[in-house]
């Protein structure tokens, strides 16, 4: 019954990111860890893995539509993956299972997810008032930051986030985006940062599993189930009411990183 409840699980967390782009490690992590008993380390060590498998698929299906900025995933890689490896040293110096760490853990994890559900509801709100498109003439200078080291301090922000806490990749990286390039449209920002993402978590959850922190089996019965629930989710999008669902979704975030923070 257990491995069945792990599948229904990653089908309902699969769903949501196909509805709303957002959901991956903001809400698996602290489901593994409230309704399943997960050890925070090894929660969000195997969420990890299981965002870069889930984000592998939608950053082909984007690139292959000419939707990725490679420039822009460069710059925030430049900063994100040297920050995720300096942050696996220090988890692997002090223990993953160390008790300190533990806490630190769900403490930062409560954090980024009060920061998540209010960069959710923030797009629920404002998300529309991105232009969906460009003229070809206008994108390269849309895709130059403010200053190239901006994304690059900030990929580090969320290079060390996504590390210890597995959350942050999805709407603090789309907030970021928005921030840093105001003038790239939406569907752009969003293919950034889901490409952005893969290599992200991918060296992370590796890291992770190298010291040990990644549950095999349960990262496999988590696919078992989100792959159909991306599948569903991506397809009911267009028929459900997206800013209803952020709303909802922040507020879900935001309960979860206050219960996080005050445990």
């Amino acid at each position: 019954m257990e491995s069945m409840a792990f599948v229904v699980a990653g089908f309902f967390v699969g769903a949501v990111v196909g509805l709303t782009g957002v959901g991956g490690g903001s809400l698996m992590t602290p489901l593994l860890i409230f309704f399943f008993g997960v050890k925070p380390y090894l929660a969000v060590g195997t969420d990890l893995l299981f965002a870069a498998v889930t984000k592998a698929g939608g950053s082909v299906s984007l690139a292959r539509r000419k939707l990725v900025d490679w420039p822009v995933v460069g710059l925030l890689a430049a900063g994100s993956v040297p920050a995720a490896l300096l942050t696996l040293w220090a988890i692997r110096r002090h223990g993953a299972t160390d008790p300190a760490l533990q806490h630190l853990m769900t403490s930062v994890l409560g954090g980024a997810l009060l920061l998540t559900a209010a960069a959710t509801f923030y797009k629920a709100l404002a998300g529309k008032a991105q232009p969906r498109q460009l003229p070809t003439a206008e994108r390269a200078a849309a895709a130059r930051p403010r200053h190239w080291a901006l994304p690059v301090l900030l990929g580090a922000v969320i290079g060390s986030l996504v590390t210890l806490t597995s959350v942050g990749a999805g709407a603090i990286g789309v907030v970021v985006l928005m921030l840093l390039y105001p003038r790239l449209p939406l569907p752009r920002i969003v293919g950034a940062d889901i490409a952005h993402a893969v290599p992200l978590t991918l060296v992370a959850g590796l890291g992770h599993a190298a010291i040990g922190s990644v549950d095999w089996r349960l990262l496999g019965l988590l696919l078992a189930g989100s792959l159909p629930g991306i599948w569903l989710g991506s397809r009911l999008m267009t028929h459900t009411p997206e800013r209803l669902v952020r709303t909802l979704l922040a507020g879900l975030l935001g309960y979860a990183g206050l219960k996080l923070v005050w445990m």
